[in-house]
């Protein structure tokens, strides 16, 4: 079974890259693509604790081929407000803004890191979510850089890739 994570700053191309994967791996295989936006608790909350623990879940799931339920954060209510239940996978692809973290590394993953110039990075996602999330998303820039610093994701990357605007 094959874990992948696919991590670096906001508006990289994680999911895009995730998609990609997605669609070359699955003509053979069975692939899972888990996108933490779903998981996150809103923005301050995202990068915690919970989060590891979630990731924790995921990973024993896959190590043993079990289904397994997560909670769905709704960002429009701000909340968790549903649940969705995962098939066992021979790939399982963990995207996201720590997606990369050492619990996932310890467990095996293959970790694809996207770099991106900070502005070049904010402008995609304020294109895509819409420019109202702004302060909140220079906000996330700050959260998230400490959160790379602290865990030295890039530094254990298998992969680096550069993305361009």
């Amino acid at each position: 079974m094959t874990l992948i994570a696919i991590d670096g700053p906001a508006g990289a191309g994680k999911t895009t890259l995730a998609a990609k994967f997605f669609a070359e791996f699955s003509v053979d295989k069975s692939v899972l693509v888990i996108h933490l936006d779903d998981l996150y608790d809103g923005w301050d909350n995202a990068l915690s604790d919970a989060l590891t623990s979630t990731l924790a879940e995921i990973l024993q799931a896959h190590k043993t081929a079990s289904v397994f339920t997560l909670s769905i954060f709704n960002w429009k209510t701000m909340s968790f407000d549903s649940t969705r239940n995962f098939q066992p996978s021979e790939i399982v692809i963990i995207e996201g803004v720590g997606a990369g973290q050492k619990i996932v590394r310890d467990a095996g993953a293959t970790l694809f890191w996207l770099d991106i110039e900070p502005e070049i990075g904010l402008a995609r996602v304020l294109q895509r979510d819409g420019f109202e999330i702004e302060s909140q998303m220079r906000r996330w820039q700050i959260t998230q850089d400490a959160h790379f610093a602290g865990d030295a994701t890039r530094m254990h990357a298998d992969h680096i890739i550069t993305s361009q605007a």
